[in-house]
C-alpha cells in the first residue's frame, strides 16, 4: 500500500467634577462609560467609537495598537515622529454634529502620562478634552512617581519569574476574568525580558495589579487606576510587549478600561486541534540514519519503515476517555481509504477504525482526502528535492480535476457509509497539497479551485507557518492551521527527542546544522537527553507556544497527527499543560472556544470584511447616553461588546445583544429587518 510519507516534513516550527453636583449626578454614567460630563442642557454629548492612539514608536503601544486591531477595535495614530502629524488642539478633538457636542474618541493612548510636555499646547488641549467628556488615558508605561498617583519606586528593575496578582478591585472590574494571579515570563536566565517600577499607591489611586516588592517587604503596583483633576489614567509601570505572556493576560482588560466597556469589536480566547491522517499510518523517524525511511531525502537503502506508526484500538478508546476527561473535543482529520488499503493489507479486519467508529458522535470530522494522494502538480522524484514534472512543451503536469474531485468525493462518501457526523463543505488536503508549496509549486494547482467547488468545499486547510492569511482557492477560503512541534513522524518520546536534536543542534553536537543557518531558529546549546528531553524541554515550549495563540484573540487551529496518539500519545502531555495552565490563568468566565473548521474559517472572514471596511471609512458608530448607533456596508456582520443587560433596539421587540464572555456581552452582528443600522440600549 502506498503508505502516508512526508515529502516535506511539517514546518517548525496598561473626575472629579468642577462641581460637587455634577460629579454626583454623573458618577453611574461614568462607571459604565455611558455619559460625560460638560453635557449641555440640549441633552448628552455624542461620543465616537473610536480611539486615540499617540504613538511614539514604544513597543507598549504598538502592543496595545495590536490587541485594537485585533478586536477589530477602530483607532487614529498619531506618529510623534511624523514632522506632517496633525496638531492635537480642539479642533482636532472634538466638534458639532447636527447641533449636537461630538467627542471624536472614547479613550486615548498615549506612550507615556505626557508625551506633548506638561503644561505645553497640545498636553493642555487633550487634557482639557479628557475632562470636558469624561474620556479615559491609558499611560502605555511610565515610571513610579506622585505625578501619576505613585510614590517614587520601592523597586525597580527586571521582573522575570515575578508572581503578580490581579487586585481585589482589578477581580470585580475590568480584569474579572483573570483568574487572580500569574507570572512573569523567564523563557531565559541570561536575558532580562521584563522591567518595572513596583510602587505604593498615593490617594486617587487604586490599584488592579500588585506584585511583592522583590527582595523588600509589602507589595507595590505594577497597574492602577489614577483619577485626578477631573480626569482618569490607567497607569501601567512595567515594559511589554505585544507578544509577552503577561501582556496579553491585562490585555482584554486594559482595552476595557480604555472603553469602559463599550466598544466595537470583540475578542475570546481559542483552542482547537486537528488530528491529521485517522485511519492512515504515519512513516517513523529512524534515529539512526536521521531521517524517515520514505521520504525522497532519506537514503534508507530498504525503502519505507516496515514499522510505521498507526493507533490501536486501545488508543482510540483513549482518546475518546481523555476528550471526556478534560470537556475538549478534538477533529479528526481522516483518510478513509488509506484505512480501508490497510486492513485489506492486515487480515480484513481494523479494530482500531471500529473503535474510532463506534464513539464517532464523540469527535468532529473532517474530510483529509481518500488515500491522501498529493493534489497539486505531478512530482518528478527522480531528484532530491522533487520538481514539478514537465509536459513537453515546457508546462507543469497537474493531477486533474476529476483525481483531485474523486479523492474529496470518495472520502466524503465513505463517511457518509460510515455515520461520521461531518460537515461536507470542511476540508483539509494532504499536506495541504494543491495550493501552493515553495519553491517547487509557485502557484495553486489550476483544477483545485474547481474541484473544490464541484464538492462544495467552501474551507480547506492552509499551513499557518507558510501563508497566515486567509485567501480564496475557487469558492473557497483557507483555514491557517498553526503546526504544532510534535512530530507526525515520532511515536515515542525517544524519537521525539531525537529529531528534535537533528533539527536544533548545531553540527558539532551531532545535529543538521539546519539552525546555524537559519536567522529564525535558536541552536540549543546541547542535545536534549532523549530519556527527559520531550517532557522536560519540548512539552512546555510548545504549550507555552500553543498557549500564546490562544490568548491572543487567534483562532486559527493547531495540527498534529494520528501518530502522536498513538505508542507514548506524546500530544496528549502538550494538551493537558494548555489547558491546565489555560484553567489556572482564567476565570470560569472566559472559557476557551473550541471552534470547528467552518465556525473558524467564518470568523476570520468576517474579520477580514470588518478590518476592511473600518480602514476604508465606511463604519460610522457612536453612543449618545445609552443608546448606541452602528451604521457599515451592507451586509457586513458587525462585532461589538458591551455590558450585561445590554438589548438590541428592532422594530419589535429588544433581545439581549451578543452572548456572555469575561464578564461582558460579545459578539457579531448586524441591523435588523427593514433598519438601516444597528442599535443597542445600554443597561442604565
Amino acid at each position: 500500500m502506498a503508505r502516508n510519507s512526508r515529502n516535506t516534513r511539517n514546518t517548525r516550527n496598561a473626575r472629579v467634577w468642577k462641581a460637587a453636583a455634577a460629579a454626583s449626578a454623573a458618577a453611574g454614567l461614568l462607571a459604565l462609560g455611558l455619559g460625560a460630563p460638560g453635557a449641555s442642557a440640549a441633552g448628552e454629548p455624542r461620543i465616537d467609537l473610536k480611539v486615540l492612539l499617540v504613538d511614539n514608536g514604544d513597543s507598549t503601544v504598538r502592543a496595545i495598537a495590536a490587541q485594537l486591531k485585533s478586536e477589530g477595535v477602530p483607532y487614529t495614530t498619531v506618529d510623534l515622529a511624523d514632522s506632517a502629524r496633525p496638531v492635537i488642539d480642539g479642533a482636532f478633538l472634538s466638534d458639532t454634529v447636527g447641533g449636537v457636542a461630538r467627542a471624536r474618541y472614547q479613550g486615548v493612548v498615549l506612550p507615556n502620562e505626557a508625551p506633548f510636555g506638561a503644561g505645553s499646547a497640545e498636553q493642555t488641549a487633550l487634557e482639557t478634552y479628557e475632562r470636558t467628556y469624561g474620556i479615559p488615558q491609558v499611560d502605555a508605561y511610565t515610571w513610579a512617581h506622585p505625578e501619576v498617583g505613585l510614590d517614587y519606586a520601592a523597586y525597580s528593575g527586571t521582573l522575570d519569574g515575578q508572581r503578580a496578582s490581579v487586585t481585589t478591585a482589578g477581580r470585580s472590574g475590568w480584569f474579572g476574568y483573570l483568574d487572580g494571579a500569574f507570572t512573569f515570563e523567564d523563557n531565559s536566565p541570561s536575558v532580562a525580558e521584563s522591567y518595572g517600577y513596583v510602587a505604593a499607591p498615593r490617594a486617587g489611586y487604586t490599584s488592579y495589579v500588585d506584585v511583592p516588592v522583590p527582595g523588600g517587604t509589602g507589595t507595590g503596583s505594577l497597574v492602577g487606576e489614577y483619577a485626578h483633576d477631573g480626569r482618569r489614567e490607567l497607569v501601567v509601570t512595567f515594559a511589554y510587549n505585544q507578544y509577552q505572556q503577561q501582556f496579553r493576560l491585562l490585555a482584554r482588560g486594559i482595552v476595557e478600561w480604555l472603553t469602559q466597556g463599550v466598544h466595537l469589536g470583540q475578542a475570546r480566547n481559542y483552542f482547537a486541534v486537528h488530528v491529521d491522517d485517522v485511519f492512515a499510518p504515519d512513516d517513523r523517524w529512524n534515529t539512526q540514519l536521521n531521517c524517515t525511511p520514505g521520504d525522497l531525502d532519506c537514503a534508507s537503502g530498504g525503502g519505507e519503515d516496515p514499522n510505521p506508526i498507526r493507533m490501536t484500538a486501545d488508543d482510540a478508546a483513549y482518546a475518546a476517555q481523555w476528550q471526556r476527561d478534560h470537556g475538549f473535543t478534538m477533529d479528526m482529520v481522516f483518510n478513509g481509504g488509506a484505512g480501508e488499503e490497510w486492513k485489506s493489507e492486515h487480515g480484513g479486519s481494523d479494530p482500531m477504525a471500529d473503535r474510532l467508529v463506534a464513539d464517532k458522535a464523540q469527535y468532529r470530522w473532517i474530510n483529509h482526502t481518500y488515500t491522501h494522494k498529493f493534489l497539486g502538480c505531478v512530482q518528478d522524484t527522480s531528484t532530491v528535492p522533487w520538481s514539478c514534472a514537465k509536459n513537453p512543451d515546457g508546462s507543469i503536469q497537474w493531477m486533474s480535476r476529476a483525481d483531485i474531485s474523486a479523492e474529496i468525493k470518495n472520502n466524503y462518501d465513505w463517511a457518509v457509509g460510515k455515520g461520521l457526523p461531518l460537515d461536507r463543505s470542511e476540508l483539509v488536503t494532504g499536506e495541504h497539497s494543491g495550493l501552493k508549496t515553495l519553491p517547487q509549486q509557485p502557484v495553486d494547482n489550476p483544477n483545485l479551485g474547481p474541484a473544490l467547488d464541484t464538492n462544495g468545499i467552501r474551507w480547506t486547510g492552509s499551513d499557518n507557518s507558510r501563508e497566515p492569511d486567509q485567501r480564496s482557492v475557487g469558492g473557497a477560503l483557507t483555514v491557517p492551521r498553526y503546526p504544532m512541534n510534535v512530530y507526525y513522524n515520532a511515536g515515542t518520546k525517544a524519537e521525539m527527542a531525537d529529531e528534535y536534536n537533528w533539527v536544533y543542534t548545531s553540527k558539532a553536537d551531532g545535529g543538521s546544522g539546519v539552525c546555524e543557518n537559519n536567522a529564525a531558529s535558536t541552536c540549543l546549546p546541547a542535545p536534549l537527553p532523549t530519556a527527559t528531553g520531550y517532557d522536560d524541554v519540548i512539552v512546555p515550549q510548545e504549550a507555552r507556544t500553543d498557549l500564546g495563540h490562544a490568548i491572543s484573540n487567534d483562532p486559527r487551529p493547531h495540527y498534529a497527527h494520528q501518530s502522536n496518539l498513538a505508542e507514548d500519545r506524546i500530544l496528549y502531555p502538550v494538551m493537558d499543560k494548555v489547558l491546565a495552565d489555560y484553567g489556572a490563568l482564567f476565570a470560569d468566565n472566559t472559557p476557551l472556544e473550541n471552534l470547528r473548521e467552518s465556525a473558524i474559517g467564518t470568523e476570520l472572514q468576517r474579520r477580514a470584511a470588518w478590518q476592511s471596511a473600518v480602514a476604508n471609512n465606511k463604519v460610522t458608530a457612536y453612543r449618545i447616553g445609552s443608546t448606541v448607533t452602528i451604521t457599515a456596508p451592507n451586509g457586513t456582520m458587525i462585532p461589538v461588546t458591551v455590558p450585561d443587560g445590554t438589548k438590541k433596539q428592532q422594530l419589535l421587540g429588544g433581545p439581549a445583544f451578543g452572548t456572555p464572555y469575561a464578564g461582558e456581552r460579545s459578539g457579531w452582528d448586524k441591523p435588523g429587518p427593514l433598519q438601516t443600522a444597528l442599535t443597542l440600549k445600554l443597561p442604565s
